[in-house]
């Protein structure tokens, strides 16, 4: 049994949409995007084993969005942090669909993003590349209400 080409997802197909203080934001000028949960473990001993069991005991997430440098919304935010101290925390809803794929679609909600750090001011007279910066970020929560389907394969 192999997997249906016309099934793989391609990643240019996503959309991603920032909801920031109310106001939904297209993230059409994003590159890459990514959110990681990382459980937390604790060992725990039992006697008679010679190995280390692990369980679960909460977890952490994070993540990246690499976007161009072509919008303000998220330094005049920081800025905001710098002047008065008011934090800043928003939602990230990504969704992958392939036209075509019997995969259908997955959308997920990334919630309580904070930035980590963020470019306040760039240059690069070296290259011919165009301007990007990275939004690294932590989540609290997150939801996922697409999931794809079940593919059968060939």
């Amino acid at each position: 049994m192999f997997m249906n080409v016309e099934d793989a997802i391609s990643g240019k197909m996503a959309t991603a949409h920032a909801t920031i203080e109310g106001e939904v934001h297209e993230l059409f000028y994003a590159k890459t995007g990514e959110a990681t949960v990382e459980k937390n473990k604790v060992d725990v001993p039992i006697l008679g084993k010679t190995n280390t069991p692990q369980r679960g005991s909460g977890w952490s997430g994070n993540g990246t969005l690499t976007v161009y440098y072509v919008t303000s919304v998220f330094r005049k935010l920081m800025l905001r942090y710098i002047k008065t101290g008011q934090d800043f925390w928003f939602d990230l809803m990504i969704t992958n669909e392939q036209p075509g794929s019997a995969t259908g679609k997955q959308t997920v909600i990334v919630k309580e993003c904070n930035l980590d750090s963020l470019v306040i001011a760039k240059f690069d007279a070296t290259t011919d590349d165009m301007l990007d910066e990275e939004l690294p970020f932590t989540f609290g929560d997150v939801d996922m209400p697409d999931e794809f389907n079940t593919i059968t394969g060939a």
